[in-house]
């Protein structure tokens, strides 16, 4: 008799607590954001998957084998990104560089990507083969600079890539000119002889078949002009008339260093939004933001997201895990439990 009257009794409270057990359980719940690319770590600011990370940096990387930066001119190859210092070396495949001379070839940024992650101070832009006409050379020629004791013309006496923009090259011999001097100044005497008595050939041989000494011809170097980003930000390489440009990055430390030497790439610095991220991560949680709104968010789990930070969780050992709050879900567990035992003996103190 009383088995018959308690088994739904029984079989309701067994129920709840295996709920209450299966949510003191630690759930492992895989990170709904990715935290690296290859050997490149991802950590807020920066993201990789929509909802992860600033709301700022949205859309800027994409991650194949290796992690890429993708701006207007394309997707540059992220070297390195320093978390303490906030800066990230990024680097052109389509860039020349000291060893390798590329099409022509400008750098585009978006408006916003200008503003959140500018090139560094340190970064210098090196236009190279420009027209005399070029604006950096005539109304804005106090944007070219020297760095650290070095001149762009530094790059076409040192790179193999660039000495191609040098015109004129080999020896020239010496031939008689209009007016009867040699290219090299001797002055015939009147007889036909030189001046040593050596009769020139018609050919411009000596008259004992020996070819007279060269004379080097001077090569000449284009304009050059190292810059700031400002200067490629606002004209494009079109309107600067210049073909190429390299970049370099560290120019403070390259002091007494040849062009080979140097380290090519774009360095950028990027500052971190106060928006509380810190709080969110003691918590277990990974910052991110509403895809909809873009309003900040602390990720706890695949359905389960807070303002601030998240409830009482554990991380787990498979990723960030941030369980509902579990005291709460076992006090209402147990308060269901008796509210249960007491309905069905219908106790008489009720």
């Amino acid at each position: 008799m009383w088995w018959s009257q308690s088994k739904p009794l029984i079989t309701t409270v067994n129920l709840l607590l295996l709920s209450l057990h299966l949510h003191l359980l630690p759930t492992p719940t895989l990170s709904q954001c990715r935290t690296s690319c290859g050997p490149i770590p991802i950590h807020y600011p920066f993201a990789l998957d929509d909802g992860c990370g600033a709301p700022q940096f949205r859309h800027m990387f994409n991650c194949s084998t290796d992690l890429f930066f993708a701006t207007p001119s394309g997707n540059y190859k992220v070297q390195s990104i320093n978390y303490d210092k906030k800066t990230m070396v990024v680097y052109d495949p389509a860039m020349s560089t000291c060893s390798i001379l590329q099409p022509h070839h400008d750098f585009l940024m978006t408006p916003i990507q200008s503003a959140i992650i500018p090139p560094t101070s340190d970064t210098v832009f090196a236009l190279l083969n420009c027209s005399v006409d070029s604006p950096v050379l005539n109304h804005y020629k106090f944007l070219c600079f020297n760095f650290s004791g070095h001149s762009c013309d530094e790059l076409y006496d040192s790179c193999n890539a660039f000495r191609i923009f040098r015109s004129g090259s080999g020896l020239a011999t010496p031939t008689p000119s209009p007016g009867g001097f040699l290219t090299n100044g001797t002055i015939p005497s009147p007889g036909g002889l030189l001046t040593n008595g050596t009769t020139p050939s018609p050919g411009g041989f000596l008259t004992n078949g020996t070819p007279p000494p060269p004379a080097a011809i001077t090569t000449t170097s284009p304009p050059c002009c190292f810059t700031g980003y400002d200067t490629v930000k606002f004209m494009s390489m079109n309107i600067l008339d210049c073909t190429h440009y390299t970049s370099v990055t560290n120019t403070d430390g390259l002091k007494g260093l040849g062009p080979p030497d140097w380290v090519y790439g774009i360095k950028l610095s990027f500052a971190v939004p106060d928006t509380g991220c810190e709080r969110c991560a003691q918590s277990g949680g990974t910052c991110g933001f509403d895809t909809e709104t873009e309003g900040s968010l602390c990720l706890c789990s695949t359905s389960s997201n807070f303002t601030r930070q998240c409830g009482a969780g554990s991380f787990s050992a498979v990723g960030r895990d941030c369980s509902p709050n579990i005291p709460f879900q076992a006090f209402f567990v147990i308060l269901g439990a008796l509210l249960v035992f007491l309905h069905e003996f219908r106790m008489p103190n009720l």
